[in-house]
């Protein structure tokens, strides 16, 4: 995997506003994407709100481990995962996604998955559902970040775009087509299955399906050789994190 530094990507201030918050917190839409040249792309807010459906409890029938849920959003998957006794952390940048998190039964933290997170390197499974994978606009960089959380020979599961394509673009969260949004635009990516194989470069393909519209791929960390130090310990997960959100370390979830 890549050794490249650490990416810092700053929590885009819509994350703390409406509409998005507003959104989250009512539980339904209109909301979208809308690109720097007018065009939208609408987001599914209020499947995000509801419970996991069959399609997501099939994802997460494969996910190993522990498992950390990149922008969990409102918490569906989280929560399904606690409900099955499941060691399972959400983080998202969005203040509301994280207590509807919690109000969930789901333990969250308030985060960008380029800060330090509990774990580092000992989570069996990384989610990046909803379109996730295009967080921070640079997909290499994201993957490389997911590696790094993953311990060895960890499965990576991607939803992607169900369409052939590899977009990089500015977005701002609006709620109707015509609303002037209240902060700059923030880097996004949409990628289809085969533009994240392109970018996958030291993963190996673990799968690939579609049920339900959506489209996934599933990747894998390689494997520790055997003179390799051993893999690290599952990671624990404190109530308190998430309440407080202090960790400041990678170190700290030991």
């Amino acid at each position: 995997m890549s050794s490249a530094p650490e990416l810092t990507v700053p929590a885009p201030a819509w994350a703390a506003s409406d509409p998005y918050a507003t959104a989250l917190r009512a539980g339904r839409g209109p909301l979208f994407l809308r690109r720097t040249d007018g065009w939208l792309l609408p987001l599914e807010v209020e499947r995000w709100c509801a419970r996991a459906d069959l399609v997501d409890r099939a994802v997460l029938d494969r996910c190993e481990g522990a498992v950390l849920d990149v922008g969990c959003g409102p918490g569906r998957l989280v929560a399904e995962l606690a409900a099955r006794g499941r060691t399972v952390l959400g983080i998202d940048v969005s203040e509301a996604a994280v207590a509807h998190t919690e109000a969930l039964g789901g333990q969250a933290l308030r985060r960008s998955v380029f800060d330090p997170l509990p774990g580092e390197g000992r989570w069996g499974t990384v989610l990046l559902m909803d379109g996730n994978i295009g967080i921070g606009g640079d997909p290499r960089a994201l993957l490389d970040r997911a590696a790094r959380l993953l311990a060895p020979g960890g499965l990576l599961i991607a939803e992607t775009a169900p369409v052939d394509i590899d977009e990089r673009a500015h977005v701002q969260v609006v709620d109707v087509a015509d609303a002037d949004a209240p902060d700059a635009p923030f880097p996004w990516a949409r990628l289809g299955t085969p533009a994240l194989l392109r970018y996958a470069r030291g993963w190996r393909r673990a799968g690939q399906w579609s049920a339900g519209g959506r489209c996934f791929a599933a990747l894998r960390t390689r494997t520790a050789s055997s003179s390799a130090e051993p893999a690290k310990s599952t990671p624990v997960i404190s109530s308190q994190w998430a309440r407080n959100g202090s960790v400041d370390s990678p170190d700290a979830a030991r």
